[in-house]
């Protein structure tokens, strides 16, 4: 089953203090007062004392800079001069109005960090050159409070102006003072708030996932349960569930089992331990059988086995087997002794140890021995194989004839298929009489109503069926399914009895 990688952008806008007026970088900025105590008010409302003082000023310093002068500036008449210096005074008076009518600048996605002039002392300290850039010379409608902004301070952003106190992260309702804020929609937010809100975070290890070389956030994805986890835990060692793939969270402690396995603590809860507890899922799934009129009349006998038993039963078959990578289930057809798992063991902490088993010696009385299946998995995923393992056994003593791996596989994951979706749809599974065992009450109530994940989890064992890849598992079930659905299930078997193939 492939795992999904995804990538997530952030969004990141700049803001500055500095001058408002259309640009084609369509920067954000702050608008600042000057640092001057002595400018209050615009500068059209200066008066002719103001001039004759600014003209009288730039005579002075004129006449200083008449002595350091070359020969040929010499040669300037005083009429020259005086001109130049009434031009220099009246082109302070060029008001910031006529800039107000043009688009408002937006604010601009970017991850550097810019920074505006402070005061007018960029331009050699003139404080009346500054004013356009640090003044509101209109009376403009604030995006937030609605009142007019007046002179003074203000933000140009997100296609609006504001006053800075208005200009609030979505999150925290807090004004956004910060050179940079970032946007979701048309919503403002603090880089630290939106961070928090939409920067995905492991599900492992809960932190933020990081961001890889090209800058982009980069993590994996199970298909079915969505669980996000950053890409180095897939070679840390982090384990998975046996049963449901999940991986580890750190603040979590899977059961490890006698043979290696892990489980999380939700497939332990309705896990199949031992041999006699599994009996009364046998009666179920034979149950299952008899239904479709597929009845297995010889008694085949099931055990359940650690997985080293397992690989051992499987290595002592004389016939081919078609199997997974890990193999979970196996219908045996030669004479041999198996260690069988005789009753449930001993928890310690988060272990299961000393699994009790016991040597079963397998006699052959008809095509089938025994069929096997691995211990320690939830009950539904223990029927879904019991049931595919069935079809095995059926097909044998029904003497089919030796089958292509993607039919016979095929075929028995359908029938594994069907069951899970009875269990799924009936809700609380069969009403079969429970047997005398000591494992019959807690069998019992597992088969009761099921838990949200114990629905959920069906639905997983279903999409690990449809979804798998392999030719024989996944092509052969694909196949199969289609050609029970379009021609029955009694049809599609007298059709592979009698070809050896498919009815299509």
């Amino acid at each position: 089953m492939g795992w999904l990688t995804k990538f997530f952008r952030g969004s990141t806008h700049n803001i500055s203090e500095g001058q408002h007026q259309s640009k084609p970088a369509e920067e954000a900025r702050w608008n600042e007062p000057s640092s001057s105590t002595v400018v209050t008010d615009v500068i059209s409302e200066f008066d002719n004392e103001d001039i004759d003082r600014a003209i009288a000023l730039s005579l002075s310093e004129e006449e200083n800079r008449k002595s350091k002068r070359t020969g040929k500036e010499l040669h300037l008449d005083e009429d020259e001069q005086l001109a130049r210096a009434i031009q220099e005074s009246l082109n302070v008076e060029s008001p910031p109005r006529a800039r107000e009518n043009g688009p408002p600048p937006r604010a601009r996605e970017n991850s550097s960090h810019s920074r505006a002039r402070e005061n007018g002392s960029a331009n050699g300290g003139n404080a009346f050159q500054q004013l356009p850039f640090m003044f509101s010379s209109g009376f403009r409608t604030c995006a937030g409070c609605h009142s007019e902004i007046g002179h003074g301070r203000f933000l140009s952003c997100m296609g609006a102006v504001w006053h800075p106190e208005c200009f609030c992260c979505h999150a925290c309702n807090q004004p956004i003072y910060d050179y940079e804020f970032s946007m979701s929609g048309n919503h403002p937010y603090h880089k630290t708030c939106y961070k928090e809100r939409f920067h995905p975070k492991c599900d492992v290890c809960k932190q933020f996932i990081p961001t890889n070389m090209n800058g982009l956030i980069e993590y994996r994805a199970h298909p079915f349960w969505l669980q996000k986890y950053c890409p180095s835990h897939e070679v840390d060692g982090t384990p998975r569930c046996c049963s449901c793939e999940r991986m580890e969270p750190r603040e979590s402690r899977y059961v490890l089992l006698d043979d290696g396995r892990k489980l999380c603590l939700e497939c332990l809860d309705s896990a199949v331990m031992d041999t006699n507890e599994c009996q009364p899922l046998y009666l179920e799934i034979q149950e299952f059988y008899e239904g479709l009129n597929m009845k297995v009349e010889q008694q085949v006998p099931l055990l359940l086995v650690e997985r080293q038993a397992l690989n051992e039963a499987m290595e002592g078959e004389k016939t081919g087997h078609h199997h997974l990578p890990e193999t979970r289930g196996l219908c045996l057809s030669e004479e041999q002794t198996v260690s069988t798992i005789l009753r449930r063991s001993r928890m310690t902490g988060n272990k299961i140890m000393e699994m009790i088993t016991e040597p079963y010696r397998l006699t052959r009385r008809c095509e089938v021995t025994a069929i096997l299946i691995l211990y320690g998995l939830p009950r539904l995923l223990t029927g879904s194989i019991l049931a595919h393992e069935m079809m095995h056994a059926w097909l044998r003593l029904k003497g089919y004839r030796t089958l292509s791996p993607d039919i016979e596989e095929g075929i028995c994951q359908v029938l594994a298929h069907m069951w899970i979706e009875s269990e799924i749809m009936g809700g609380s599974g069969s009403n079969t009489t429970s047997t005398s065992s000591s494992s019959s009450s807690s069998t019992s109530s597992k088969k009761g109503g099921r838990s949200q994940f114990e629905r959920k989890l069906g639905d997983f064992f279903k999409h690990q069926i449809e979804s798998d890849t392999s030719v024989a598992y996944g092509d052969g079930f694909r196949a199969g399914n289609q050609a029970v659905l379009q021609y029955g299930l009694k049809r599609t078997l007298e059709h592979i009895r009698l070809t050896g193939t498919l009815p299509f």
